[in-house]
């Protein structure tokens, strides 16, 4: 199977370019191992199974059971993959990742997938809104949560480089592609991607498409609004933040997550402690998300592009 071009303005599923880049680094790593939780079709990793048979564990419906498996197999030199719905990896399975993967460092890779609204229409027993909140209370464990197919594909790759576990999250439906081939993913650090001089957005996932989208609206009717995307949560550029608190004096962050230990409230817990500043969140309140289509339900919650612009005329009236 030949790369698939990723093209500027194209829309992709990102589990799909995270299970291809799953069979590109089998190639390049033999110790990689992956474990799927009776969900290899929709994750995609389903394509790591078909090019490599004998490195693939179909640990059925057991999630902890899988944990405690890969924890195992990191033991021996290998360095395994662990794929299955956030919803489960992290609440389910949360002991064992917990005790068994981050406490003691092992060099397992958590693919949390279908993160978020977007579940198709499984509703609120498989969207996961509070996944980076869990994970984020866990010591030693990086969040990842790429914008594009384009940076799901850097950033599965990134992963390979930690030395111990790492969150990876990664949503079901299309995303925009906002990233170039050229582009460089560096974990821990923020990426402006939209220039200006009114406000600033710090956006995460596939909520910084819509970000940028909004932002170039705005810019037609003379909004000038910076856009920096946070690809990594944990930890978090610290630098981005605060310069854009001392700049900016005011704060949007937008997140396909809850407002409750997301992106909003790392954001708010460092301004608060190095540069006080106000911070609007955008992101799902203290609720369970409904059955429904995408973007109808990204729209009854307030975060769809345009509930983006309508927070930023009204942050920049109020200030």
């Amino acid at each position: 199977m030949g790369r698939r071009k990723i093209i500027l303005g194209d829309s992709i599923m990102p589990r799909i370019i995270f299970g291809e880049t799953l069979v590109e680094l089998g190639d390049e790593f033999p110790e990689l191992v992956v474990l799927d939780a009776d969900v290899a079709a929709s994750t995609q990793t389903a394509l790591f199974r078909d090019a490599f048979p004998n490195r693939f564990y179909q640990m059925g419906i057991a999630e902890a059971n899988m944990m405690g498996v890969a924890a195992g197999l990191s033991t021996q030199g290998l360095i395994p993959f662990v794929s299955t719905f956030a919803i489960f990896l992290t609440k389910r399975a949360g002991d064992q990742v917990r005790n068994s993967i981050a406490f003691p460092g092992a060099n397992v890779k958590l693919n949390g997938a279908y993160g978020g609204l977007p579940t198709g229409r499984a509703g609120a027993s498989h969207s996961s809104i509070e996944d980076i909140a869990v994970m984020r209370a866990i010591p030693n464990m990086p969040i990842i949560v790429p914008a594009d197919p384009m940076e799901t594909r850097m950033a599965t790759r990134a992963v390979m480089k930690i030395d111990g576990p790492v969150y990876l999250r990664t949503v079901r439906c299309n995303v925009p592609v906002i990233f170039g081939e050229n582009e460089e993913f560096i974990i821990g650090k923020g990426k402006i991607i939209h220039e200006g001089g009114d406000i600033v957005i710090i956006s995460t996932g596939m909520m910084t498409p819509k970000a940028l989208a909004a932002a170039e609206n705005l810019k037609k009717e003379g909004f000038s609004v910076k856009v920096i995307h946070m690809g990594t949560i944990k930890p978090l550029d610290r630098e981005a933040v605060i310069t854009a608190a001392r700049e900016y004096g005011h704060i949007i962050t937008v997140e396909n997550h809850s407002v409750i230990g997301g992106l909003g409230e790392a954001v708010s817990s460092l301004v608060a402690e190095e540069y006080p500043c106000r911070v609007t969140k955008l992101g799902f309140q203290d609720l369970f998300v409904e059955s429904g289509d995408d973007e109808v339900l990204f729209s009854k919650y307030g975060m769809n592009i345009e509930n983006i612009e309508a927070a930023v005329k009204n942050s920049v009236k109020d200030n």
